[in-house]
């Protein structure tokens, strides 16, 4: 044998990094789905059913939401569950990008790479779920408006090292505990239900992936990369919160005043609290990891993530 030849590393001397990420490649192999045969796009949907819980509508509980007809809420729902893609396509655009840089530096040999380049195949894929989703349910997507546009395109400046992750698993963890408390719901469409199921299903391996790649990195901060990234910790999750009101669905919706809608389920106590619940194990999980600070904790509970 040569003398650059080099053998294949076996499962036992396989660090720990590279180890966890065999197993969820081993996973992948397992369960992933391909949206384009594993969703029934021709199956009907119920007349009567919602396209989100709902406990999850921006105005639940509030004296809006009591005076709507069944079929306002059901119309309702259909445009918060289109505007809830259109912010998952944005997101999963914006990660990938990122994934695809840290393979720029990274050993394409790796099964940390392997596993990275199988999950941006994930992400690709529900991209297009979330989007002949859209168009299924009878709606059209939201797009940003310029602001947030740029606000998108700037975060691939500062989402680097460990703040990548930690806006991964904002983007991911908040999204993914709200879908889990639906997936049984029988007010919500089969083919909503089914869509999420397949996401709760690849995401979880996704979280995983983050939450070791942030913890291995933790150890190894300077004080400065420490501070930069409570900061940014500290306003992640209330932006991805933001995102996730837009006054047009309101109208959209039918309903007359979308930035005073927008307004009332901003102050909801019932939309926060289910925020509040989906960002928990999140949040514990930075505060555990040393990442979240006194301006985090007061930013996150201001918006009810706390």
């Amino acid at each position: 044998m040569g003398d650059n030849a080099v053998s294949a590393p076996t499962a036992a001397t396989l660090s720990g990094r590279e180890s966890f990420a065999q197993r969820l490649l081993t996973g992948s192999v397992k369960k992933s789905y391909d949206p384009v045969v594993d969703m029934n796009w021709d199956a009907p949907l119920d007349p009567d059913k919602l396209f989100l819980p709902p406990e999850l509508v921006s105005l639940y509980g509030t004296p809006l939401w009591e005076a709507m007809t069944p079929a306002r809420r059901r119309e309702l729902s259909r445009e918060e569950l289109a505007n809830v893609l259109s912010v998952g396509i944005w997101f999963e655009n914006l990660l990938n990008r990122l994934l695809l840089r840290e393979l720029m530096a990274g050993d394409p040999t790796s099964r940390h790479a392997h596993y990275t380049l199988t999950e941006m195949g994930d992400e690709c894929r529900h991209m297009m779920m979330f989007g002949k989703l859209i168009e299924r349910i009878g709606t059209r997507p939201y797009w940003p408006n310029r602001f947030e546009r740029w606000t998108i395109s700037a975060l691939q400046l500062f989402l680097r090292g460990s703040m990548m992750w930690v806006g991964a698993l904002v983007g991911e963890e908040i999204f993914d505990a709200l879908q889990r408390r639906t997936l049984d719901d029988p007010q919500l469409q089969p083919l909503v239900a089914r869509a999420m199921r397949i996401h709760v299903t690849e995401e979880a391996r996704h979280i995983g992936f983050a939450r070791a790649a942030l913890a291995d990195r933790v150890p190894t901060m300077s004080k400065a990369e420490l501070q930069y990234t409570r900061l940014c910790v500290a306003v992640a999750a209330p932006l991805f919160v933001y995102l996730m009101t837009n006054w047009h669905m309101y109208a959209r919706a039918g309903i007359e005043k979308g930035r005073a809608a927008r307004r009332l389920a901003r102050a909801n106590p019932h939309s926060r609290r289910a925020l509040g619940l989906g960002a928990a194990n999140l949040g514990a999980f930075l505060d555990t990891q040393g990442l979240m600070g006194p301006i985090g904790k007061r930013l996150w509970r201001r918006r009810g993530l706390l």
